[in-house]
């Protein structure tokens, strides 16, 4: 029932009432002031209705704008959390690279100072080897130096 059929309701029962006078011509109510009542009620309705309803409009506006920003904030930790993720993402796969690269590095290190004192090794034995045969070469000569000139 809106209010329009309850203000009718209540006239109609006033109207009833108001047929039935008590002893002396005197009635229960005035029925001429409730009527005036329920006519200054009616002239006001409109009035109150529309105040009525743009509270409730500013009410679903405040609703409306406040989920909109809920749902703006939820998207951008969404959003965030996504990035941190792949940030993360890339993160451990650039550690995981980096240990790779390490890994092979410390290997490539290995087999050059293998190979750095292999030759060291091989220089070493070889310039040895020629200063003994210099050693010898030298050692000959001076005995032969020690011997003399040759007679022919």
């Amino acid at each position: 029932m809106n209010v329009n059929e309850l203000l009718d309701t209540i006239e109609e029962a006033l109207e009833e009432s108001a047929s039935m006078p008590l002893s002396g011509g005197k009635r229960i109510v005035d029925v001429d002031h409730i009527r005036d009542y329920l006519d200054e009620i009616r002239a006001n309705l409109p009035g109150e209705l529309r105040q009525a309803q743009a509270i409730v409009n500013d009410r679903s506006q405040i609703v409306d704008s406040a989920n909109a920003q809920a749902q703006a904030i939820v998207r951008k930790a969404e959003e965030r959390a996504r990035i941190l993720v792949s940030e993360s993402e890339i993160v451990k796969n650039a550690q995981q690279r980096a240990a790779e690269i390490m890994a092979q590095a410390q290997a490539e290190s290995r087999t050059l100072r293998q190979t750095t004192a292999d030759y060291c090794d091989n220089m070493l034995k070889c310039t040895e080897e020629v200063m003994a045969a210099n050693a010898a070469q030298v050692k000959s000569v001076r005995a032969s130096l020690r011997q003399g000139p040759k007679k022919p």
